[in-house]
């Protein structure tokens, strides 16, 4: 038995008839072809599945499309496309914050995330809120230093 879903993607109505245990990670790379939303651990644990869903980073792998049915969701292309990121995005390149890119996405919606809570988190707060995400090449110190130089930039302005 399929179960019809309807959402809003980046700003895209998209609507499809999937099985009632797809995962929204899956939908978003299957049936929208946004292949930056990564499936990792499948166990919530990696963090390179987050999308956003009415603007609160969830793990893709652990929500079910039809759980979003109805909602609004962001993953990093759409992300990408509004600029909301670009900051954040040529930090992680400048500090050499992404070597293979397989969480880059997951990492960059977090980061979004937290600077939106809190523009001027310590580098503690920072490690402490991108605990969720693995990263298995960077060491993590590349990235808490491309999001203080965006804090530092962003207080600047």
């Amino acid at each position: 038995m399929k179960i019809a879903v309807s959402m809003t993607v980046n700003g895209e109505h998209a609507v499809a008839e999937i099985e009632p245990r797809m995962h929204l990670a899956d939908f978003i790379r299957q049936y929208l072809q946004l292949t930056g939303t990564h499936l990792g651990c499948e166990h919530g644990v990696c963090g390179a599945c987050s999308v956003r869903v009415n603007g609160e980073v969830v793990r893709g792998c652990l929500t079910l499309a039809v759980q979003a049915s109805g909602m609004q969701v962001e993953t990093i292309e759409g992300l990408s496309r509004s600029g909301e990121i670009a900051d954040l995005q040529a930090a992680f390149v400048e500090q050499n914050a992404l070597q293979c890119g397989f969480c880059t996405p997951g990492m960059l919606l977090t980061c979004a995330e937290l600077l939106a809570r809190n523009p001027k988190p310590s580098r503690a707060e920072i490690r402490d809120y991108l605990s969720g995400n693995i990263c298995r090449c960077t060491g993590y110190h590349a990235i808490i230093d491309a999001v203080e130089n965006v804090v530092k930039a962003r207080i600047s302005r």
